[in-house]
């Protein structure tokens, strides 16, 4: 066996010493729901660590446990047992508060609807996670005017989402999953709304967005989107079938 292939059977995709000075570490996540009178393992033990700055795609067919690994690494559900560790912060033993913060300030996320709030412009929708972060208003000005720059669309600030196009509108996702500086940006189905080339055009954004130090994690079912990624996650049946890093 190679040692890449010996690597991925382990499932972390990392040495020892990288798994120390991860950005985010699980250790054998197990997570469970209760459906009527069956219980469904979503995940049966997944072990993954990812260092700043990486690049990684998650993909696996559909009730392969990606899309719940998705909700736990953003901190928007919590495994039934196993450890998740951001920055060396224990995730699985946060109170919901503490979870609401993580996701506010550490986790930028991009959603395939954009989920972006209609009745308010480009420039609010980018501002509302400063104010949730405490930011003053001439901080959240200064941060969001220059996050809404950084995705070229200082032109767009005042315009409200239903007059925007989609690939502008997946813009101001991006520029708001940036404004609180995270530690990742989880993109799940970033292009899955968009036609192909405004989807070439959101995946050289967040390539840009990496190459300036932002650590990406996306999540994806299609394979030329995921080629854009340093690092292939894939999933099966809840475990880590195959992790591999280019060379």
């Amino acid at each position: 066996m190679s040692a890449l292939a010996a690597d991925a059977t382990r499932g972390s995709g990392l040495s020892r010493d990288e798994t120390r000075h991860a950005t985010l570490n699980l250790e054998n996540v197990v997570k469970t729901y209760t459906m009527g009178d069956q219980t469904v393992r979503a995940l049966a033990g997944v072990s993954l660590s990812i260092r700043k700055n990486e690049y990684v795609a998650i993909m696996g067919p559909s009730g392969s446990g990606k899309s719940t690994l998705m909700n736990i690494i953003g901190c928007l559900d919590v495994p039934s047992s196993g450890s998740y560790r951001l920055e060396d912060q224990a995730v699985d033993k946060m109170s919901e508060d503490e979870l609401a913060d993580i996701r506010n300030l550490k986790i930028g996320f991009v959603f395939q609807t954009f989920n972006l709030v209609p009745r308010v412009n480009v420039f609010k929708n980018v501002e509302l996670p400063l104010i949730y972060a405490g930011k003053n208003k001439a901080e959240r000005k200064r941060i969001a005017e220059e996050a809404i720059r950084s995705v070229g669309l200082l032109d767009r600030m005042h315009h409200k989402p239903n007059e925007l196009s989609g690939g502008q509108r997946q813009r101001v996702a991006i520029a708001r999953a940036l404004v609180c500086n995270p530690s990742i940006i989880l993109a799940d189905e970033p292009t899955g709304n968009l036609d192909s080339q405004t989807g070439v055009e959101i995946m050289a954004l967040l390539g840009e967005l990496h190459a300036r130090g932002n650590t990406i994690i996306l999540v994806t079912h299609e394979d030329d989107i995921a080629a854009h990624a340093h690092r292939v996650v894939r999933l099966r049946d809840g475990l880590i079938e195959s992790d591999v890093r280019k060379q």
